[in-house]
């Protein structure tokens, strides 16, 4: 017996980070990654042809309240994800926005919107992958003076298996632009 193929999804993940440093999170009221901690994003509208970026832009407009511009959205990683919780393959578009924004924290219609520490990220309830694979690309990519541009990730997440594997496909240092 064959297994059915499984559906592939694109979304994007949106780094938002405070005058603080703090990063913006999202504690999940519903699915996928119901009652854990996630970036704000979204799946790409893939009838409308919308690309990754204007989907990042359109994402943090509906989730964070404000509006950036796309110069401001960098692509800091690709992950794939395949069978990501048995349900279907997975193709997510990471991107940081440059400098800092302003949002308030509080409740909307996926959840809670909460700042967080940086450094306080590995504490929270986070999906196996963030905690494993993402957070720490993030953070050996992330920019490590003033000016500098975060570096790029490419990474494939094999969670078809009994033990989940990831394999950087990618990796470029922060650099000066």
């Amino acid at each position: 017996m064959t297994t059915p193929p499984l559906p592939y999804r694109i979304a994007c993940l949106c780094d938002l980070r405070d005058a603080e440093g703090r990063v913006l999170l999202l504690h999940r009221i519903k699915p996928p990654n119901k009652d854990l901690y996630s970036p704000i994003g979204g799946k790409l509208e893939m009838p409308l042809g919308e690309s990754p970026t204007r989907c990042a832009q359109r994402e943090i407009q509906e989730e964070a309240g404000i509006d950036v511009p796309i110069d401001r959205l960098h692509l800091s990683g690709m992950i794939s994800e395949a069978g990501y919780e048995g349900a279907g393959h997975w193709l997510l578009f990471y991107f940081r926005v440059l400098g800092p924004v302003e949002v308030k924290a509080g409740p909307m219609n996926e959840g809670n919107l909460e700042w967080h520490h940086p450094e306080a990220v590995a504490d929270l309830h986070l999906p196996e992958t963030d905690r494993k694979v993402i957070w720490p690309l993030v953070r050996q990519h992330r920019p490590r003076r003033e000016g500098e541009l975060p570096g790029f990730f490419a990474v494939h997440v094999d969670c078809t298996g009994p033990e989940m594997t990831w394999r950087v496909e990618q990796s470029l240092p922060p650099h000066m632009p």
